[in-house]
């Protein structure tokens, strides 16, 4: 990304899930925050914001997501309309969503849903599908929506399809998975030796897994400096977005 000499104002909060995501979304004008997981999201917040806003322009969710809709593929990107989870439905910023749309015209644009662990099979993503109506899940938007409230600032999330959800996640990636969202790989070498039966699945992940990050890259390019919400948007605006 090239800086743009024009930029100027507060950066914008970006909360991301994993080291990988987190180093994608750095540039000028951003102070990310990585998870992955809500309390660890929480906790980074707090420690940046010291009870108050910071100065910043917004909070935005960006990384990848476990699709709940079978129609969407790895890569593909989720514009959220709002965030549910066990806490309530928090809404976005209307004006700040439409103007991400703007630069991303192919983006699906719906509901994420926000859990505090991971979905990991296909049948449980179904099941919330069915639920919930959201079109991916993952575990840090509605931890920063929560954060965004608090603070009285814009929130918004985009997200890129990681896992398909007729896929279910071997549990070797979730064991070798570090808290500081980063892989162990002596840790995954030893889960397959245990389960060798779980290769075949990995390998199909981490190609889902090349395919997000390339898209990840490529729309946080696309942004440059250009994340921050329009000039005085803030929350409570019409309830249209998209």
């Amino acid at each position: 990304m090239k800086p743009d000499p024009a930029h100027s104002g507060a950066p914008v909060l970006v909360v991301c899930g994993l080291a990988f995501e987190t180093a994608i979304a750095a540039g000028p004008g951003v102070i990310a925050v990585c998870g992955p997981g809500p309390a660890r999201v929480a906790a980074a917040i707090d420690a940046l914001a010291g009870g108050t806003d910071a100065g910043w322009a917004g909070i935005l969710s960006f990384g990848c997501a476990g699709a709940l809709d079978p129609a969407l593929r790895a890569g593909d990107c989720v514009m959220a309309s709002s965030v549910t989870s066990a806490a309530g439905t928090f809404a976005v910023d209307p004006a700040w969503t439409r103007s991400l749309q703007e630069r991303l015209p192919r983006a699906h644009c719906g509901a994420l849903a926000g859990l505090d662990a991971p979905l990991i099979s296909r049948a449980a993503k179904a099941q919330l599908w069915q639920a919930s109506g959201a079109l991916a899940v993952d575990m840090e938007s509605h931890a920063a929506a929560l954060a965004a409230r608090r603070l009285g600032l814009p929130f918004a999330a985009m997200r890129i399809v990681l896992d398909p959800a007729s896929r279910s996640l071997p549990p070797c990636a979730l064991t070798a998975m570090r808290k500081d969202g980063t892989t162990d790989p002596a840790a995954l070498l030893r889960a397959l030796a245990l389960a060798p039966g779980q290769l075949a699945p990995l390998l199909l992940l981490a190609a889902d897994a090349w395919r997000a990050r390339r898209t990840l890259r490529a729309v946080r390019a696309r942004f440059g400096t250009a994340l921050a919400p329009p000039g005085g948007s803030r929350s409570g605006a019409p309830d249209k977005i998209c």
